[in-house]
């Protein structure tokens, strides 16, 4: 099984970005930890992040032709992108939206996701095990399915 996990902007400062609200841990090192674990469940990934929309949307494309889902953290885009809402649901693949912090207890307009009517589920508040815990979800769903 084949996954594609996307990151969207700003993500690739994570481990210097806001530590408090985003943890220390770099994006380097949350792919290292998704890897062994997708080791350990028996599937493969394959990693992109973005700061472009456009590039992200081209992604979640691409991905139809040889993913069964997508793991993606939209970051800001979440409250914003129509347009990425709208790629996921055309590629009708399985998506589970994660965030490391909990957006529904940070400002109102964070409260507001554009992606979460086309996901199988959202996890957020967890810090790096956000990653982890969408991960068996997403994996699960599409193996029980």
């Amino acid at each position: 099984m084949k996954l594609l996990v996307l990151h969207g902007p700003n993500l690739n400062l994570l481990g210097t970005r806001e530590p408090g609200i985003y943890g220390s841990q770099t994006l380097a090192d949350i792919n290292v930890s998704l890897e062994k674990l997708a080791v350990e469940l028996g599937c493969t990934l394959t990693f992109f992040q973005s700061n472009s929309e456009g590039e992200l949307i081209d992604a979640i494309q691409n991905a139809a032709s040889g993913c069964r889902g997508i793991l993606m953290n939209p970051a800001a885009y979440t409250h914003t992108s129509i347009a990425i809402r709208d790629a996921l649901s055309a590629v009708g693949l399985p998506c589970v939206e994660v965030h490391l912090s909990n957006i529904h207890r940070r400002e109102m307009f964070r409260h507001t996701s554009m992606i979460a009517p086309v996901a199988v589920g959202q996890i957020c508040g967890f810090g790096s095990d956000s990653y982890m815990l969408g991960l068996r979800a997403l994996f699960n769903y599409i193996k029980f399915q």
